[in-house]
């Protein structure tokens, strides 16, 4: 019997910490951890302050090392740098989900001579002082790497960083389940909540944190006839954007607040439209994208340099719009709610494109050999 390839697993948080990154790692690390070829464990750190934990979740082996807590989106751990050390040297490959900093530093002091796989999911946009300098110990990070993973080209082409290493990216959608979506037991999770009955239902879910753009989506409905918008997610500008709305009079607009899962599934299955009016370059996939579109729905997206337009496009799946310009995603929103057909037709499209490229267990079978080859 061939010898199980031992993999490290690198992120900065995991399951049940929400997030996109940390949805994805979690799914890497449960199909690698049931392939029967791989003997994984996932290192990250506690969200919280506090000592160091070990889990068994879904039966991936989780090592949750003790933090300071988090100051600049990244956490401070000691223990992290040690336990990597003492980890990577039973390792034969290493899988890093970038960016994490602290992963970086903890890497090029490890000694690690092995693979080292990076999965670059977006630039480090907002933090501009860190930035400064973490930048040289990235750049290092990049050097050593032996292969970059990136979901789309925009990745690629948007980043002034993996693109100096385009020769050793390599682009590997991000998938979902798609059976798991379909099997949910639906219910009109948003429907019943409408106002007026007739009204369309217009969807978003996400944080509510700057570059989600949900300000300017907001600002779309003062313009957008025979709709009301859902939105579903929580962050720091939750009562910013809620007061706004009531100051406004707008009564066309809901917030959801946290959706449990199966319930965030109804509410991509009951929507009539999805909107992610995304607006920096830290929206680098939008993976809710793929959410809505596994139902059939139109996607109205943003034209920014980084994969979110490679998942839905433009006058396929759904319509495309300039960033930050909330008349033009009022023009797009209309277009659509007048249009029965063209929202059938765009959903069609959405949905023969996540069964085409971005089904899961092609994704994952691909990625596993990307990382393990030439080992």
């Amino acid at each position: 019997m061939k010898k199980k390839v031992r993999i490290l697993e690198v992120n900065k948080a995991y399951y049940p910490h929400i997030g996109g990154i940390e949805s994805l790692v979690m799914q890497y690390s449960e199909t690698f951890s049931r392939n029967n070829k791989s003997d994984l464990r996932v290192l990250v750190c506690r969200d919280e302050k506090g000592r160091t934990k070990y889990e068994n979740i879904n039966d991936v082996k989780v090592i949750r090392c003790g933090s300071f807590g988090t100051y600049f989106s990244c956490p401070i751990s000691f223990s992290f740098i040690s336990k990597f050390r003492k980890l990577s040297k039973n390792a034969d490959i290493i899988h890093i989900n970038t960016p994490f900093p602290l992963a970086d530093l903890a890497l090029l002091l490890s000694g690690y001579k092995g693979k080292v796989v990076i999965s670059w999911h977006s630039d480090v946009v907002k933090q501009k002082k860190l930035l400064f300098f973490y930048k040289p110990l990235m750049m290092k990070m990049l050097k050593r790497a032996d292969l970059i993973v990136t979901a789309t080209q925009g990745h690629i082409n948007g980043s002034p960083y993996i693109s100096k290493f385009s020769k050793k990216c390599r682009v590997i959608p991000y998938g979902l389940d798609i059976e798991k979506y379909l099997s949910i037991k639906k219910r009109p999770i948003l429907t019943e909540k409408l106002n007026n009955k007739s009204s369309l239902k217009v969807f978003f879910t996400g944080r509510l944190v700057y570059y989600k753009g949900v300000n300017v989506l907001i600002n779309a409905f003062k313009k957008v006839r025979n709709c009301e918008l859902f939105i579903a997610g929580t962050g720091t500008l939750e009562n910013e954007l809620k007061e706004y709305a009531e100051k406004n009079n707008m009564d066309s607009i809901h917030f959801l607040g946290f959706l449990e899962d199966n319930d965030l599934k109804c509410a991509f299955a009951d929507c009539d439209i999805f909107v992610l009016p995304s607006v920096a370059n830290s929206e680098a996939f939008g993976i809710v994208q793929l959410e809505a579109m596994v139902y059939s729905k139109p996607v109205i997206n943003t034209s920014l340099p980084t994969g979110v337009p490679y998942v839905s496009v433009d006058g396929i799946s759904g319509i495309t719009v300039e960033p930050s310009n909330p008349e033009k995603l009022a023009d797009a929103i209309n277009m659509l709610a007048g249009d029965e057909n063209l929202r059938h037709a765009y959903g069609a499209n959405a949905f023969k494109r996540v069964r085409d490229l971005f089904n899961a267990e092609n994704v994952l079978e691909e990625l596993f050999d990307a990382i393990t080859e030439n080992r």
